[in-house]
């Protein structure tokens, strides 16, 4: 910071200091005036006059009404013009008290608005200079009169142009502290968009692999005594099952490392080409699951394919975990003209057959990731029993602000899990 900064700091912590320090200096500069003839024989003369009682009177008067204008702007002005009228009046010489009345206002413009700089300035300089025009002991003409007038319009003219600087700079101030709160704002805006878009995502994997090693479980445990080798393969079941779950784990926690890092997978997203291998887990689990195609070799963009792959996953996983022993789900991927329909169906043979009533996250899941694509999302129970999860997604999906930018990293966060 240079020494003016510092300077012009300190005065702004202390105004009434500044302000006591500018009277002082006009008094002294009215003073000096006072002693001055500007018309001597060989130009300026000092000391061939001096003011009398009345004009000292004045000039300390007003030169102490400075002190106050920050204050009072208006009352200072009026105190100041009012003492250079009296000045005009009865001075003789006259001192240059009017000096004072031109601080007061340029501080009422400095500190106003332009409508009353204009109302102040034009009164201020029509009483001053009629003033010292009309009742002064030098003729109308006299140059004194005339620097009277110029003088009030030029202290309102800079007053004037003070406050406009400071207008700008505050409103370049404002805009930039606004700047800096929509940046701080969008990037926890970001932020937690991404821990919800990951937490979405985990919960995917981990309660479809979870679902899937619980029932494998439960037949290995229930079978072990009699059917030792339906046992192991229950529990070959869970291995692969647990395997799977550890290494999509592994992949999304590995792509929340450093972009740069050479340990981040790469392996693609998981998508409609491997449904038939989704539905192969879910049978080797016990459940009957059919699935028709008729997207007609759509090539699907890589948030859609993996959305309707997770919306499928996700449904089988509550069909698994809700329709009971005995269930069947069919799955159906259609497509119908700019949109891919993905139906999710199953019997609901068992007892609880409303995947949300465990309070779960799944279905929600579903719905932030359809709704991040502009899609949309029907679920229910089916008349008769069973449960339906119908899904709509655009083939061109354009995500909505709610999922945030696409960038590199995270559409390979999103590709992994």
């Amino acid at each position: 910071m240079s020494t003016f900064d510092k300077a012009r700091c300190r005065a702004d912590a202390h105004p009434l200091a500044l302000d006591a320090a500018i009277a002082v200096g006009v008094l002294l500069c009215m003073v000096a005036g006072s002693f001055v003839v500007p018309h001597g024989a060989h130009g300026v003369k000092w000391g061939v006059r001096s003011p009398d009682p009345l004009s000292l009177v004045l000039m300390t008067l007003a030169a102490a009404a400075l002190v106050f204008r920050r204050n009072a702007p208006r009352s200072v002005l009026a105190f100041t013009g009012a003492a250079s009228v009296v000045e005009s009046l009865t001075g003789n010489p006259r001192a240059p008290v009017a000096m004072a009345a031109v601080i007061a206002l340029f501080t009422v413009a400095a500190t106003t608005d332009r409508r009353t700089t204009w109302r102040c300035g034009l009164l201020t300089m029509t009483v001053l200079t009629t003033a010292a025009m009309a009742a002064g002991p030098l003729p109308w003409y006299a140059q004194e009169n005339l620097a009277i007038f110029a003088w009030t319009g030029i202290g309102a003219t800079a007053g004037d142009a003070v406050r406009s600087r400071r207008a700008v700079v505050q409103a370049i101030r404002e805009r930039a502290e606004r700047a800096e709160r929509t940046r701080e704002e969008e990037a926890r805006r970001r932020v937690a968009e991404e821990r919800l878009r990951i937490a979405r995502d985990l919960h995917d994997v981990v309660a479809h692999h979870i679902a899937l090693v619980n029932v494998q479980a439960g037949v290995a445990a229930h079978v072990m005594d009699k059917r030792p080798d339906q046992a192991k393969e229950a529990l070959a079941h869970v291995r692969e099952a647990s395997r799977s779950a550890l290494n999509e784990l592994r992949a999304t926690v590995g792509l929340l490392r450093q972009s740069g890092d050479p340990e981040a997978p790469t392996e693609p997203a998981p998508g409609l080409h491997v449904l038939e291998e989704l539905a192969d887990t879910f049978r080797n689990a016990g459940l009957q699951v059919e699935i028709a195609r008729a997207d007609q070799g759509t090539t699907l963009p890589a948030t859609v394919d993996l959305a309707a792959y997770r919306i499928v996953q996700e449904a089988l996983t509550n069909v698994q975990k809700h329709a009971g022993p005995d269930a069947k789900a069919e799955v159906s991927v259609v497509r119908v003209g700019p949109n891919v329909e993905v139906t999710v169906l199953d019997n609901g043979s068992g007892e609880d057959t409303a995947p949300e009533a465990g309070g779960g996250h799944g279905l929600l899941g579903m719905r932030e990731r359809v709704t991040a694509l502009r899609g949309t999302l029907t679920t229910g129970p089916r008349y008769g029993g069973g449960f339906r999860v119908h899904a709509i997604l655009p083939v061109k999906a354009a995500t909505t602000d709610t999922t945030g930018r696409t960038d590199s990293r995270t559409a390979a966060l999103g590709d992994s899990v």
